[in-house]
């Protein structure tokens, strides 16, 4: 079944300090000092003109700050070869295509160096298994934007089951989140003439039939949330105008998101609409009957159906029905009984201090379960195939490393030849992607896909090892060693971190980073700090709001720790990090600028007073908290890194990046940044790719060339 599950699209829309003050602490001088002080109106931002995306003068401010950097940085000895280094590992004839099944075809975008925008093409798995597919184009992006004088970005297709024949694709263009859905034919391979067609917004479609689209878009003035996604769900009729599509359901502008489930699941056929409360609760409602029915579950509850079943996973502890389930479990009931108001649960997965769900995927008669253990993936599954009570096992699969599952269960076939099917691809920091073919029940799985190794490993080492943060909670990282490397304070040490949204880093697989970094001799660093997703919810949950600042704590503790082993030095260690990641950097750099001497900056939040106003900034205050509530602001203002920079410190020399097309995060914040560091007389360097969206570029050209400059940037910092 292909659920819609707001709360993990959200977090894949990814590509996101002091304790609350007490109420006897606020009746201290000091406290009532600072909660003035937050409360008086900010002064005026003289940067807010850079907030204007596409004005004149903004993007001649851009053009300026480009060349500049783009003068120093390819003029750097290292620039050209690992650019085309990079483009030959992103091109590589060998890259594992990753696949999509709809009825008996696999698809798949393609993009090289002849198809940049990309292929989107399809096989059978037959063909698949073979070292050379063949493989049938359906859409081709580059003749199509050639065609339409358009930049467009593939950003996926919603297509009908049980045949696939009816497909929204979605066009974005220069890679932005908002895009234009047009009703093509896989079939004739042609957009459907007449057909459905909504004009660019950040859409959110799914069909109840052939002839029927439920539709959330941009319907005008109160249409959309606060965030900036869709608030109003409406039900369209084919040769009818969208003006006269009618409303089902609704939610409100304080929402995150609106949005709608179609299970066609033959004898389990349901409707179900969600409001996203926030990034992490929702209200869920099934249409049955032609009404409409609040499914009764707490709202920091995920749920997802599977026939006769409802899955759920509490983000908190939950007690119901006499018992107490702790958050980051996964439970499964018989929907039927559950809205009858019975409470009966069988657990599948309860976590513990070291091991945490990453996921789960759905065969017909398996729960296959993804299991982070100490940061590294374990396999289990659940067989409700017999009659008896379902049965559980461990999959003996490869360790330790990232395990990544993807069913090729199709539940609206009434006899699906790939039902207990599903695709396993396991990867660690030096071991090429494995992709296999594997069947429930068995241990025994096929080597569909493996990659060449990138660059050479001999003689690199992985180790994790564990620092202890500001309040003694040990958080885990892990060290990559190039050939040769000792621990003697001066290994060039590039230190990557996220630390929100509950996201897990796990080991994986960089061609790019292997030859970029590690093959020149850099140690490479990936930090499992709180606000990640590694230790389950809880791990998350001790690290937002007002303890946003733990994540910083930690991640500066991680570098402490690099420094006290000898594998760097302060003048040595670099830090990387994108989006939440790009606001870890800024608070880090902001707060400890002694500890680094590199900081790559990627499309980040960075004016915390001002996110929840930015495009979908609004969607993140379940993270960060509300700047307008002067409790909140309190705490923010103390890492907001817009907000901290000081003329009086000495900072390294950022590298700061973003997207003029990144509708997420807005580039405003970059901007302003480096608008205040430059008039405080910091160096810096700046980088705004005009096209690219919130991943930062649109093709492998553009990709190579940012990661270029990136690593140049680097090896310039940090260089022995």
């Amino acid at each position: 079944m292909k659920t819609l599950d707001l709360l993990r699209l959200k977090r894949r829309q990814l590509t996101t300090l002091a304790v609350a003050v007490s109420l006897a602490a606020a009746l201290l001088p000091g406290a009532l000092h600072a909660a003035e002080a937050a409360s008086a109106p900010e002064p005026a931002d003289p940067h807010q003109w850079l907030e204007e995306v596409l004005g004149e003068k903004p993007l001649a401010w851009v053009k300026e700050r480009n060349e500049a950097s783009f003068k120093v940085l390819k003029a750097r000895p290292e620039f050209e070869p690992i650019r085309q280094d990079l483009l030959g590992v992103l091109n590589a004839r060998d890259r594992i295509p990753g696949v999509s099944r709809m009825g008996g075809f696999l698809y798949n975008l393609w993009q090289d160096e002849q198809h940049k925008r990309g292929l989107w093409r399809r096989t059978t798995l037959a063909e698949y298994q073979k070292a050379a597919p063949a493989w049938e184009t359906v859409l081709d992006l580059d003749a199509l934007g050639a065609a339409e004088g358009e930049s467009w970005v593939f950003h996926g297709a919603q297509c009908l089951g049980p045949s696939y024949r009816r497909c929204m694709v979605n066009l974005s263009r220069g890679g932005s989140d908002a895009q234009v859905s047009r009703e093509f034919d896989t079939v004739s391979k042609q957009f459907i003439k007449g057909g459905f067609e909504l004009p660019e917004a950040k859409s959110q479609l799914t069909w109840l039939d052939e002839n029927t689209l439920f539709v959330g878009t941009d319907f005008g003035p109160g249409s959309l949330t606060d965030s900036g996604y869709p608030r109003v769900i409406k039900q369209w009729k084919r040769g009818t105008p969208l003006s006269a599509a009618r409303t089902v359901f609704e939610g409100e502008a304080k929402d995150v998101a609106a949005s709608v489930m179609v299970d066609r699941t033959p004898g389990h056929q349901r409707v179900l609409f969600q409001r996203a409360l926030d990034f992490y609760t929702s209200s869920s409602f099934l249409l049955q009957g032609g009404k409409l029915g609040k499914l009764e579950i707490p709202e920091d509850v995920e749920s997802g159906f599977w026939g006769p079943w409802m899955l759920l996973k509490p983000r908190s502890d939950w007690s119901v029905g006499g018992s107490t389930f702790k958050s980051g479990s996964l439970l499964i009931t018989d929907l039927k009984a559950y809205q009858r108001g019975e409470r009966k649960f069988k657990v599948l997965f309860q976590p513990t201090a070291t091991r945490s769900l990453a996921g789960y995927s759905l065969t017909r008669s398996r729960v296959l379960l993804s299991v982070i253990d100490q940061v590294a993936s374990k396999l289990e599954e659940w067989d409700f195939s017999k009659a008896q009570a379902p049965q559980r096992r461990e999959v003996k699969a490869p360790f330790p490393g990232a395990l990544h599952l993807g069913a090729l269960y199709d539940s609206e076939l009434p006899k699906d030849e790939l039902a207990e099917r599903y695709f396993l691809y396991y990867t660690d920091f030096l071991t090429p992607d494995t992709l296999f073919l594997a069947r429930t029940g068995s241990d025994e799985r096929q080597v569909l896909k493996s990659r060449q190794a990138q660059f050479d490993a001999a003689g690199m080492r992985a180790e994790q090892r564990f620092a202890t943060s500001k309040d003694g909670t040990r958080v885990p990282y892990f060290v990559i060693w190039p050939k040769g490397a000792t621990a003697d304070g001066s290994n060039p040490t590039l230190l990557y971190g996220y630390g929100g949204f509950e996201v897990s880093l796990q080991p994986g697989y960089s061609g790019g980073r292997g030859r970029a970094w590690l093959s020149r001799g850099g140690v490479y660093v990936l930090a499992n700090i709180r606000g990640g997703g590694e230790f389950g919810p809880a791990w998350h949950q001790a690290a937002i709001k007002a303890n946003k600042q733990r994540s910083y704590e930690d991640f500066i503790a991680v570098a402490e720790d690099l420094v006290k082993g000898k594998i760097t030095s302060p003048r040595h260690l670099g830090i990387m990090g994108g989006s939440n990641g790009g606001l870890l950097m800024g608070a880090t750099f902001t707060q400890r600028p002694d500890l680094f001497n590199a900081v790559v900056c990627q499309v980040p939040l960075l004016d915390m007073r001002r996110f929840h106003k930015l495009l979908a900034g609004a969607s993140w205050m379940a993270e960060y908290g509300n700047p307008d509530d002067v409790k909140d602001w309190e705490v923010i203002r103390q890492y907001s890194p817009y907000h901290n920079v000081s003329k009086d410190k000495t900072y390294p020399k950022v590298f700061f990046t973003t997207s003029t097309r990144d509708d997420r995060v807005h580039p405003g914040h970059a901007r302003k940044m480096v608008a205040r560091m430059t008039e405080l007389g910091h160096e810096v360097f700046y980088y705004e790719n005009t096209e690219g969206g919130h991943g930062g570029a649109a093709d492998n050209e553009q990709r190579a060339t940012l990661q270029a400059l990136e690593y140049s940037y680097l090896w310039q910092q940090l260089g022995r």
